[in-house]
């Protein structure tokens, strides 16, 4: 992501069993490495010990590491507490450099923690975002297809909130790239860096 010109890579993280912090999408390490088990119930030394793909499972510590300095980091918190999230991001000094992705309920934690960290809830529906920017202090929220319609975006545009909008599969493509730019989007997550990072460039976005 980062060689490709991308502002920011998305990391997936999950909690071992002693209690480390580590990069995997899914609650299981089955299908992207060549064990089996719940990250949840594994140690780290038994994760780090998996070969994923040619490579070991990474921490987020590794992650906030490289990205310091380089790019920005989409913490998709699949399965962290509050405080460790927020320990790990300021001990690489990466705070003004995340956005935290989460359910409500965790995002107020994390609010509560550090109020300028800028937390991402799933915008949801206009009466549901409106339920999150009177919970939470919102700079950015995060839109999928499913929601990403006019009622619910002018109520992030009317809150001064900044839009960031998945277009992967049959979406991530120029024509709704700018789209999704036209109706608001400040943010694009796709699986084209590259290509959409080279179209922003063409159009003068960037």
């Amino acid at each position: 992501a980062h060689e490709a010109g991308a502002d920011f890579f998305e990391a997936d993280v999950r909690t071992t069993a002693d209690g480390r912090l580590v990069l995997m999408h899914d609650a299981a390490v089955d299908r992207t490495t060549n064990g089996k088990g719940q990250v949840a119930r594994m140690t780290f030394d038994e994760i780090r010990r998996l070969d994923a793909g040619g490579s070991r499972v990474p921490t987020f510590d590794e992650a906030l590491a490289f990205a310091r300095g380089r790019i920005g980091v989409y913490v998709d918190s699949k399965a962290v507490s509050a405080e460790d999230a927020v320990a790990a991001i300021e001990r690489h000094g990466m705070r003004d450099h995340v956005v935290i992705y989460g359910g409500a309920a965790y995002l107020k934690q994390i609010a509560a923690l550090r109020p300028d960290l800028r937390v991402m809830p799933e915008a949801g529906s206009p009466a549901a975002l409106q339920s999150l920017l009177n919970l939470l202090p919102l700079k950015v929220v995060a839109f999928d297809a499913r929601d990403f319609n006019p009622e619910t975006t002018a109520v992030a545009i009317q809150a001064k909130a900044e839009i960031f909008v998945d277009r992967l599969g049959r979406a991530d493509n120029p024509a709704f790239w700018q789209d999704a730019i036209d109706r608001g989007a400040t943010g694009i997550q796709t699986d084209r860096p590259a290509e959409l990072a080279a179209y922003l460039k063409s159009k003068g976005y960037r």
